[in-house]
């Protein structure tokens, strides 16, 4: 059985329980059966792999590939993510270019199958598909029982990357609204409804910097790399978020329902 991640309640208290907790209880998640199969699996035979046909013919090996991006709902829709790997992104043109969610970019970018040899063939690519798989993985574990914490988790590692291209800070505010996961955290943490995503897309990025620009005093993305904005930001999020969600679920027989209960047991990563 694999290790489930606790995460006994909500909000602000709960990711600080959650940010204290987190290396044991990702290390106890990653040394899992199931997790330690698939990534040395990956590792072992992705350097085989030359083409997007080959990749989503190995049902195994595509499980890790997508869910490295957070793309594992796209398991069974084989034709479109072929389609996005072999066209790769060099071409203004490609599907991944022409999508609104950037997630399909980094997956084509990564592999680079419209190159020769592709990405593939590097001599470390496995291991770090394999660890992006893992976080991904521990990330969508905790959201099973809190989905604002992934989406939390998921903003820490993604800001340092997004904000280290080469975009212009209108590039890096397009590429928050086209990622679902930083789009929604971005969204809360600044008080802008979901509705304003049927607004004209100029619209939309005047709106997100000037929240930006009226709550932390500057309107871009790359201050939030900055780990005092960046917390505020998720603390504004997490803030907004419980008002609306419900309390996390508890994991049948876990240290969380102890605590829930006032048991004297122990966690055993303190709280």
């Amino acid at each position: 059985m694999s290790f489930q991640p606790v995460v006994p309640i909500g909000g602000n208290a709960g990711w600080a329980f959650l940010q204290r907790t987190r290396e044991a209880q990702q290390d106890a998640f990653e040394q899992s059966p199931r997790m330690s199969r698939e990534t040395d699996e990956f590792e072992a035979r992705i350097g085989q792999i030359t083409s997007a046909q080959e990749l989503v013919e190995d049902r195994r090996l595509l499980t890790v590939a997508l869910g490295a991006f957070g793309l594992s709902d796209d398991i069974d829709n084989r034709f479109f993510i072929r389609k996005v790997l072999e066209e790769g992104t060099r071409s203004d043109d490609a599907l991944a270019n022409r999508l609104s969610d950037k997630r399909y970019f980094d997956l084509a970018e990564a592999f680079a199958f419209d190159l020769s040899p592709p990405n593939t063939q590097l001599s470390d690519f496995g291991t770090r598909i394999t660890e992006a798989y893992r976080d991904r993985q521990f990330e969508e574990a905790v959201g099973d029982t809190a989905p604002a914490m992934r989406l939390a988790l998921s903003l820490e590692r993604e800001i340092g990357d997004l904000a280290g291209r080469s975009l212009s800070e209108d590039g890096l505010w397009f590429t928050v609204m086209a990622t679902p996961p930083l789009r929604e955290v971005f969204e809360k943490g600044l008080g802008l409804p979901a509705s304003i995503g049927a607004l004209d897309i100029d619209r939309q990025l005047t709106l997100f910097q000037d929240k930006a620009l009226s709550l932390f005093g500057d309107g871009s993305v790359r201050q939030f790399t900055d780990p005092e904005k960046q917390d505020e930001l998720i603390r504004r999020f997490l803030a907004a978020d419980s008002l609306t969600a419900a309390p996390p679920a508890t994991v049948r027989g876990s240290a969380a329902l102890a605590l829930l209960q006032g048991s004297a047991s122990p966690l055993p990563f303190g709280l």
